[in-house]
């Protein structure tokens, strides 16, 4: 064999070798981690949740680690959250977590009993004040702001203190306020006296649990009054009266304005949800002239005149059928006034 090329591969062979050396002989750069990795050194839901759920396991009377059925646990999910998102460093908790007196985390929350199974339910050793309601809303806010929360600054709910874990759940898979049988009974929580009108013979099937309040409000705010859906009490009502909306070619003035004029929406002791009976609803408008006033009581003998039937049955109804609006075109002086 020619002596350069023996050379050659010689040298070649020392090179293997030297670099097979340093893996058998466990050099730190290239040591194998034969290690088995602990419950305190591995993430168990989130990504560098460890130093979180080394106390905050499954063991625990609250059931913090089901966030990772939740969309606030995808780990597919880029946008998803870790524990410092939403409580912040927590440092100083994270240190004092085994003591007598830990500290609380930077942003501490109310712990939501109704998340747990009430067999499971305990009253927690260790409890802390919550944070300002400012600082828990502003957490959520970082992510969620913006779309329908673009009003949340301006809300009644804002201006009362009221956070959005008041009313959310983030660590259960049943967020009560999204369930909307659950939602009802959250609102009547602190509404009370709309507690009182649904539950009048007539209402919209919100106790029924076909409709729930977000359907006309918008909890998080909204342009319009009383934190509606849309825009004005009209344009919430036509998402489902949409044959109340015209144009007519004959418009009722009060039904072209607001329809909370004579119709109470969370319920009442009239039928349609009226706010009164007719003839006494349409008497706060109309007087006298252009027929006698209504009778106040039903009458006692046989009569045909509109004073006495108009208290009978449906009022003024009876004869102005098309109330909130008529498209009747016969050239009358009384083609306006809603009838048939």
């Amino acid at each position: 064999m020619d002596a350069g090329l023996f050379c050659g591969l010689a040298g070649r062979l020392k090179c293997v070798l030297f670099a097979l050396s340093f893996l058998f002989l466990g050099y730190p750069a290239y040591a194998a981690d034969t290690t088995t990795p602990t419950k305190s050194s591995r993430d168990v839901v989130l990504v560098g949740d460890a130093v979180c759920t080394k106390c905050h396991d499954e063991d625990q009377a609250y059931p913090v680690l089901r966030i990772g059925k939740t969309r606030h646990g995808v780990n597919a999910d880029a946008r998803t959250p870790t524990c410092t998102s939403c409580h912040g460093e927590s440092e100083e908790h994270a240190r004092t977590g085994d003591d007598d007196h830990p500290q609380p985390p930077d942003i501490t929350y109310s712990v939501m009993n109704s998340a747990v199974p009430g067999a499971e339910r305990v009253q927690n050793d260790i409890s802390f004040a919550p944070s300002p309601a400012s600082e828990r809303s502003a957490a959520c806010l970082g992510c969620h702001e913006g779309s329908s929360r673009m009003f949340w600054a301006s809300s009644a709910h804002s201006n009362r203190d009221v956070a959005c874990n008041n009313c959310h759940q983030i660590h259960t898979g049943d967020d009560r306020v999204r369930d909307v049988q659950q939602q009802t009974e959250l609102c009547f929580g602190c509404h009370k006296e709309q507690r009182a009108q649904m539950h009048r013979p007539s209402h919209h099937p919100v106790p029924e649990g076909l409709m729930g309040c977000s359907d006309c409000h918008n909890p998080h705010g909204s342009a319009g009054t009383k934190q509606l859906a849309k825009d004005s009490v009209n344009e919430t009502c036509f998402q489902c009266h949409v044959e109340k909306r015209g144009p007519f070619v004959h418009n009722h003035q009060p039904v072209t304005e607001d329809c909370a004029i004579c119709h109470n929406p969370h319920g009442t002791t009239i039928a349609k949800m009226l706010k009164a009976r007719p003839p006494f609803l349409c008497q706060e408008c109309h007087s006298h002239s252009s027929h006698p006033s209504q009778a106040a009581a039903l009458p006692d003998v046989r009569a045909s005149s509109s004073r006495q039937l108009g208290s009978v049955g449906r009022g003024c109804l009876n004869c102005h059928t098309n109330i909130h609006g008529g498209n009747s075109t016969e050239n009358s002086p009384t083609a306006g006034r809603f009838r048939r």
